[in-house]
């Protein structure tokens, strides 16, 4: 079997097992412990509903199972930070000054298609690649921002939301 890695946005608030049985009007198994710790999780990111007090697919979550898997938006790695503009989030940095400052990725598809450019129906015209942009306090827009060491290292990223 091949290993998999996976990187979601969710919501998701504590809930013991039986409490998430009694929402969901289900009865508790005897053969399970309705005061084992857990999360309700709800998945945003395209699942079907499945029960109507919440949008995405809502699923439950043993404490130790969901705390290995996921940690709080706010004080993300820089790897979770590229995961999350990868998934169409901007992010920023706690410990930046500026105030409004965000970075998000554009993809390279989408500068092709904007500057109706780089679909190499030209010979030797280049192709566009998905670059880093980063929104700064006097509202400029850089592209191709690249991060520092510090920026690197830092647990301090956060989701601002996505790119109006």
């Amino acid at each position: 079997m091949q290993q998999y890695i996976g990187t979601k946005i969710i919501n998701a608030k504590p809930m013991t097992r039986l409490a998430y049985n009694q929402f969901r009007g289900w009865e508790l198994p005897a053969s399970e412990n309705g005061t084992d710790e857990g999360f309700l999780v709800e998945y945003v990111d395209g699942g079907k509903a499945n029960t109507a007090e919440y949008a995405g697919y809502v699923s439950w979550s043993p404490e130790d199972v969901f705390e290995r898997a996921y940690r709080p938006a706010a004080g993300m790695t820089f790897g979770q930070a590229i995961e999350a503009m990868k998934l169409g989030q901007c992010v920023a940095r706690a410990g930046w000054n500026g105030k409004g400052v965000f970075l998000y990725l554009i993809k390279g598809s989408d500068l092709q298609s904007g500057l109706k450019y780089g679909f190499g129906e030209l010979i030797g015209e280049p192709e566009f690649v998905s670059t880093i942009c980063m929104k700064t306090a006097d509202n400029k827009l850089v592209a191709g921002w690249l991060a520092s060491q510090t920026d690197m290292l830092a647990e301090d990223w956060y989701i601002v939301g996505e790119p109006a």
